[in-house]
Order: structure tokens, then sequence, then C-alpha cells
């Protein structure tokens, strides 16, 4: 029986692909291209993989399952159901920023029809948005979230976190501000500290504030005896 080629070939074929879809997307992705990007031969693309398709679908799962599997443990490791909204919402800001290029050409492609875009949209998008939606609901039954309806929420959230992150980087990476312009943007709208910002600002507007403890009254004053 002949040796079964090395499974180590379809992870650095999907690796080559990832760097390559920024620039490509789902259209412009070439088999050829990626085989020669992760010095593999075409006949082992083949092999792993079959169709340029399923190497598509292969490679959007694979992104997308690692994202999910550490959004889910942040959302879920701690007591506070604020802090896990907190902590699932901070880790989507940085997944966003790490990979905003790759996140804007899937939405490129969504926008324009690609039907393996949409098909994997159609089958994921659900997933996250459930479990924060999830993780929303549980932090207003704790009584630390106000009870406004979750989808607002969810809107608020990712529209003060993840869309400055897309729109101001991609603003910054076009050079139109010229170099000192694009750093002062990416401090102000893409770093930790500012991502967080905006974490604080979105919850901090929603937030129940806890209940203050009553003010003890004061023992009343004995007037000093006078002294015989």
């Amino acid at each position: 029986m002949p040796p079964r080629p090395s499974q180590n070939l379809d992870q650095a074929l999907l690796a080559a692909g990832v760097a390559l879809f920024p620039k490509r997307g789902c259209a412009g992705l070439a088999v050829r291209e990626v085989a020669e990007s992760a010095g593999v031969n075409l006949g082992m693309f083949h092999y792993h993989f079959k169709t340029r398709e399923a190497f598509l679908r292969a490679l959007l799962q694979q992104v997308y399952e690692g994202m999910y599997s550490q959004l889910a443990y942040e959302g879920g490791h701690g007591d506070d159901a604020l802090e896990n909204l907190r902590g699932a919402v901070r880790f989507m800001g940085r997944f966003v920023r790490a990979n905003r290029p790759f996140i804007t050409r899937l939405m490129a492609d969504m926008a324009s029809g690609e039907p393996v875009a949409l098909e994997f949209a159609r089958a994921n998008m659900p997933r996250h948005l459930g479990m924060v939606h999830a993780l929303i609901v549980a932090a207003q039954k704790s009584g630390r979230l106000a009870p406004v309806p979750p989808v607002q929420v969810l809107g608020l959230v990712a529209g003060s976190i993840a869309m400055p992150i897309l729109f101001g980087g991609a603003v910054a990476a076009s050079g139109v501000l010229g170099e000192a312009g694009s750093r002062e943007l990416e401090a102000t709208l893409l770093s930790d500290a500012a991502i967080d910002q905006r974490i604080d600002l979105a919850l901090g507007a929603l937030a129940v504030p806890s209940p203050k403890a009553p003010k003890r009254r004061a023992a009343p004053r004995k007037s000093p005896r006078s002294k015989p």
C-alpha cells in the first residue's frame, strides 16, 4: 500500500489560502497560486480538497472555528454575567482588528453575492451573534444590564466596537491622512486602550448602577456633662 500523503500539507495549503484571501477573495483565489505559495504539489491540493470551492469552505470555516472557540471561552469562564459579556466583546474587538483585511474582503464578497461567502455567512453568523445575544440576556437577567431589547444592545455594541476598527483601519491603510495622521488614527481607534474605552462607554451607558447602601444615621452627640 502506498504511503498516505502527509497530513500537514492540507494545513500548509490552508495557511497559504488565508494569507492570499484578503487580496484575492473568493473569486480570485486560484488553486495553482495557493499550491505554489504553500510549496505543495498541485496534485496534493486535489487530493486533500478536490475542488476550489471545497477549499474555500474549509479555509473560511477554519478561521471561524478558531474565533468561535475563543469567543465561547471569553464569554463563559466567569461568574459575573456583565464581565462575561465584556470579555467576549473585548475579544471580538481584538479579533476584528487583527483580521481586518480578511474580514473586509469577506464582507465585500458577501455584498457582491459570491456563493461560497454567502453560504458561509448563512451557516455561521447566527452562531456567534446568538452567543453574544445570550450573553446580553444573561447580563440583563442578572440585573447588571438595562432591560432594553437585546438586539438593540447588540447593534450598539457592534456599531461602537467593530465599525470604527473596520472603517478607521481602512482610512489609516489608505494613507489619505499621511503617515502622522494614520498613526494618530490607529492610536485613537485601534489600540487596546481605545477599544476598551469604547466597550466601557457602550456597556456603561446600558449598565444598571449597583444599589447604594443606605447611609447610617449618625448617633446623636451627647452634650458634655457639667462638672460639679
